[in-house]
């Protein structure tokens, strides 16, 4: 932990660093047309209300992102976001035209552009792939519960994210946003560097405007890393908040899906869609589940005010450039009526190794039983067949190898002791060891730490460069976590996060809107072609 009278000295500097160099953000995105757009930026309320005032239809806003879509992913910039352009958007958005003539709305998101991590199941005409060849075309039999719920809504669903390949839960050394069935997603700030993943494409369209909403899953970081990475939001709801029911698992002690969006209203207005119990996911029947059909109610601009908050430091010291932004948050959290403690330590150690015992053990059955769900026609009946057809393919492994699919195959199965200590000791460690005891002995209402530092050149050679982070915490007790922009570092997003206890959803929502509409970071991405000093 900093000392008292060494934070005030450390203040005075990374505030002067800060203000000259964090903040600068150049335009020259202006130059290539980008960002010219009439959808630009538009959030949910405002499509809405021009839809009930018939300023536009739902087949000129379709159509609008589709066509942002051919330009910036397809050509341009070429951001490689898209695996898959649902062919039958515009049916469907003339279908939410007539209701909306008959003065009919299915819900919160009528006729609002919606993008899928392709590891979520669609009953359509677009395949679930979850970035890898050997599912090429593989189209399940009936739509994942959150593709139910969105279309309920009337989201229209305009195409699947690429993603990295097996939500990069693969092998070594993998490039995060790559994918054998749709190579590499570019971030949309700056090409050259990389979106973070594992729900890279998600991530990306949203940035980019080539959608308003989109759902990507975490086991961990998998949200949290590329929304801060492309400047969004990005929310990893509790383990049990929004089923998984026909979404490709890693682990489901830690699986969960969550709406990615430019401000927190939107994220809370798809979170209300998402979230409740499904008898396919048995963690959404717990009897402690917390579900709220509108998480709007919990938006309050003075959120932050009179909150105990946790300042979790271990990422701090990895990158002054970050820690400056982080200080710069801090006091801004103090100045709207928080106090601040500061923490060094959360989970208990050896957690981690528990964890990725767990993500083994669990991944082969999770894989199987999905695959066994596809029915007779699946084109990969099971994890050995899925390694085989990699080995035998001339792309799958052309980056990176298969290593965690392997282990997965050879570990046994969760009835081992093995299993079950690993689970009992990632929840202990995560949970009454971790962030619940932290809490309860600091009585906290939430914690915040830097989501990570800012996007490294993607390199197909090494992989990811990761720099520091602070998803773990939440990810592995399977509690809540929200990102969100914080600033800027040389013309790259950072973002920060603000997690807590298991249902904890409506505080961090608070918290989060609180801090965003305080600060108002978010931006449209410029695209450059790489890094101009």
């Amino acid at each position: 932990m900093f000392t008292k009278s060494g934070n005030i000295i450390f203040f005075a500097a990374v505030f002067i660093f800060a203000a000259v160099s964090c903040n600068y953000i150049r335009t020259d995105n202006e130059e290539n047309g980008y960002n010219q757009f009439p959808f630009l930026e538009m959030e949910i309320d405002r499509l809405q209300k021009g839809y009930d005032s018939g300023e536009f239809t739902v087949s000129e806003v379709i159509s609008a992102f589709l066509g942002r879509i051919e330009k910036l992913d397809r050509n341009g910039p070429e951001l490689n976001s898209i695996i898959s352009v649902n062919p039958d958007a515009l049916k469907i958005a003339g279908e939410l035209d007539l209701e909306l003539i008959n003065g009919k709305k299915r819900g919160p998101l009528h006729g609002v552009p919606v993008v899928l991590k392709d590891n979520i199941d669609t009953h359509d005409n677009m395949p679930t792939t979850a970035g890898s060849r050997a599912l090429a075309d593989s189209y399940p039999l009936k739509d994942s519960f959150v593709a139910g719920q969105l279309k309920k809504a009337g989201a229209v669903i305009i195409g699947k994210a690429n993603l990295s390949e097996w939500a990069n839960f693969r092998g070594e050394l993998s490039s995060s946003g790559w994918s054998g069935a749709g190579g590499q997603t570019k971030n949309p700030w700056v090409l050259d560097r990389n979106p973070c993943g594992s729900s890279s494409g998600s991530a990306v369209a949203v940035s980019a405007n080539l959608a308003m909403i989109a759902i990507g899953t975490e086991t961990n970081g998998s949200i949290v890393c590329p929304s801060h990475a492309t400047g969004i939001v990005g929310i990893k709801p509790t383990v049990g908040l929004v089923s998984r029911s026909g979404i490709i698992p890693i682990a489901w002690s830690m699986d969960v899906a969550g709406p990615m969006a430019r401000t927190v209203r939107d994220a809370a207005i798809t979170l209300s869609v998402l979230a409740g119990p499904d008898d396919e996911d048995n963690s959404t029947l717990v009897p402690d589940a917390q579900f709220y059909s509108d998480y709007t109610r919990f938006l309050d601009e003075n959120g932050i005010e009179g909150k105990r908050i946790g300042f979790f430091t271990a990422p701090m010291g990895r990158n002054f450039k970050v820690d400056s932004l982080m200080y710069r948050a801090v006091e801004f959290f103090k100045s709207h009526g928080a106090e601040i403690i500061e923490i060094d330590a959360i989970t208990a150690p050896n957690t981690a190794s528990h964890a990725f015992r767990v993500m083994i053990f669990e991944y082969a059955e999770g894989l199987n039983s999905y695959f066994e769900s596809l029915g007779p026609g699946a084109p990969v009946k099971d994890i050995d067949e899925l390694i085989d057809f990699n080995r035998s393919d001339t792309i799958s492994l052309m980056y990176f190898n298969q290593r965690y699919l392997e282990m997965a195959s050879e570990i046994g199965n969760t009835s081992s002791q093995e299993y079950k200590a690993a689970l009992a000791g990632m929840h202990k460690g995560s949970r009454e060891e971790g962030i619940d005891r932290v809490m309860d002995e600091h009585n906290l209402d939430a914690i915040i730490a830097p989501t990570g530092s800012p996007a490294w050149k993607t390199d197909l050679v090494n992989g990811d460069s990761f720099q520091l982070g602070s998803s773990s915490p939440a990810a592995q007790a399977g509690y809540p976590n929200i990102t969100l922009p914080m600033g800027y570092i040389d013309n790259l997003p950072v973002g920060i996060s603000v997690f807590g206890r298991a249902w904890s959803e409506p505080v961090l929502l608070e918290i989060a809107y609180a801090y965003e509409r305080g600060t108002m970071y978010r931006m449209a991405p410029l695209f450059l072609k790489t890094d101009k000093f």
